[in-house]
C-alpha cells in the first residue's frame, strides 16, 4: 500500500460509496422500468428504451454538459433544488450520483429486462391461478427466476460506475474528498508528471476490471445448468 497516498485511498473510498450508491439506487429505480419494457406492448417502449441506451452511444462529456446546464442554477433542476433549499447539484457528491446513474442506467435495466422477457408469460400465468397478487408474483416467481439478470445488472452497474470518468469530470470537477473519484485522481497523476502513483491505480484499475469480467463470465457460464434445474 506505500504507493497510495492519503489522497488516493481518498479517491478509492469515494469512488466505492459512489458506485455502491449508483448502484442500489439503480436496481431501485431501474426494475419497474425494466419490468414495464419486458411486459408492455406499448408504442413508448421503443422511445423509452432508446432513451435508456443512449448512454451507450452518446459521448459521457455531451451527457455531463446538459446535466450540468440542467442542474446549474439557471436549470430546471438547479432552479427546482434551489427552491428546496438544497442548492445546486454540481460539484457535489449527489451530482455524481445523478449524472453516474444516467450513465450507467444502461448496464442495469437490459440485463433485468432481457431476464424478464426471457421467463416467458407461462411462470406468471401459473402464479395467478394460485391467486398470487402481483406483488407476490413478482417476489416469489419473478425474482428468484430472474436472479442471474439481477446479479449481472448489479455487477455491470457497480464496475461501469468506478470506471467512469468524462461525466464525473464534467459534473463533479475535481474536489478532494468531494468528487474526486479514482478516474480523476489517475487523470491528475498524469498531469503531474507522477506516473510511478498513476501506475498503481491504473494496475489496481486493470485488476479490478479483469476479476469483475472474469467473475461475470464463470457466472454466466454456470447459469444453463443451474436454469435446467428450475
Amino acid at each position: 500500500m506505500s504507493y497510495f497516498s492519503d489522497a488516493d485511498l481518498s479517491a478509492l473510498g469515494l469512488t466505492l460509496q459512489l458506485a455502491t450508491t449508483v448502484t442500489l439506487l439503480l436496481l431501485l429505480i431501474g426494475t419497474p422500468v425494466a419490468w414495464w419494457l419486458a411486459r408492455t406492448q406499448s408504442w413508448l417502449k421503443g422511445p423509452v428504451s432508446a432513451i435508456v441506451a443512449l448512454p451507450l452511444v452518446l459521448p459521457p462529456t455531451v451527457l455531463g454538459f446538459y446535466l450540468l446546464i440542467a442542474m446549474g442554477p439557471n436549470g430546471p433542476i438547479g432552479q427546482f433544488t434551489e427552491s428546496l433549499g438544497l442548492g445546486t447539484l454540481p460539484f457535489t457528491f449527489w451530482g455524481l450520483v445523478i449524472g453516474s446513474m444516467l450513465y450507467s442506467m444502461p448496464f442495469v435495466i437490459q440485463p433485468i429486462q432481457n431476464a424478464i422477457e426471457a421467463l416467458g408469460d407461462r411462470p406468471l400465468e401459473v402464479a395467478a391461478t394460485l391467486r398470487a397478487g402481483p406483488v407476490d408474483r413478482f417476489f416469489t416467481v419473478i425474482l428468484p427466476l430472474a436472479k442471474p439478470g439481477f446479479i449481472t445488472a448489479t455487477i455491470l452497474g457497480f464496475a461501469h460506475t468506478v470506471g467512469e470518468f468524462g461525466v464525473v469530470l464534467m459534473i463533479g470537477g475535481n474536489i478532494p474528498g468531494e468528487t474526486r473519484v479514482v478516474s480523476v485522481q489517475i487523470y491528475d497523476h498524469v498531469e503531474s508528471l507522477e506516473y510511478v502513483q498513476a501506475h498503481a491505480l491504473a494496475g489496481l484499475m486493470i485488476a479490478f476490471s479483469f476479476v469483475t469480467l472474469l467473475g461475470l463470465y464463470w457466472f454466466q457460464r454456470k447459469q444453463p445448468l443451474i436454469t435446467s434445474k428450475v
